[in-house]
């Protein structure tokens, strides 16, 4: 298969991607444009498959695309530094943190609302009572 080289959706369909996801990344530069068939079709190589996969987990560990950009050039070095990397995945593993210490806080909410909720019937809902906000809280709105 990549003896000729690969289509635009054979390339994206072998890493899992969405071939409009494959001229994005071109667009942007993070894929080189790819050499041409006679016909003028997209023709992939080997180079270009382990960098679409290698850009799909980056972003997959929620990497932003200009981490992705870090990392790639760092890959792309032949003497990188490991340093870097470090120190970019360092601080993209702080953020992560921070959102999970987010999204705990807001569970807790959420489930400090519910335990309030008896499921009733009738037109009264604690869950919704706790959504409410008073007016005089309403700020910069109206």
């Amino acid at each position: 298969m990549l003896e000729d080289g690969l289509s635009i959706g054979q390339l994206a369909a072998a890493v899992g991607v969405h071939l409009e996801t494959v001229r994005y990344y071109e667009r942007i530069g993070l894929m080189a444009p790819p050499a041409r068939s006679a016909g003028g079709h997209r023709v992939y190589d080997r180079t270009a498959l382990e960098r679409l996969g290698f850009i799909r987990r980056a972003r997959a560990l929620g990497f932003s695309l200009a981490d992705t950009r870090a990392l790639l050039s760092f890959n792309d070095v032949e003497v990188g530094c490991c340093a870097d990397v470090q120190r970019l995945a360092n601080a993209h593993l702080a953020a992560l943190d921070s959102k999970i210490a987010d999204l705990v806080a807001l569970r807790d909410t959420l489930a400090a609302g519910l335990s309030h909720c008896d499921g009733n019937t009738d037109a009264s809902c604690a869950m919704l009572d706790s959504l409410r906000v008073a007016p005089s809280s309403d700020k910069g709105i109206g």
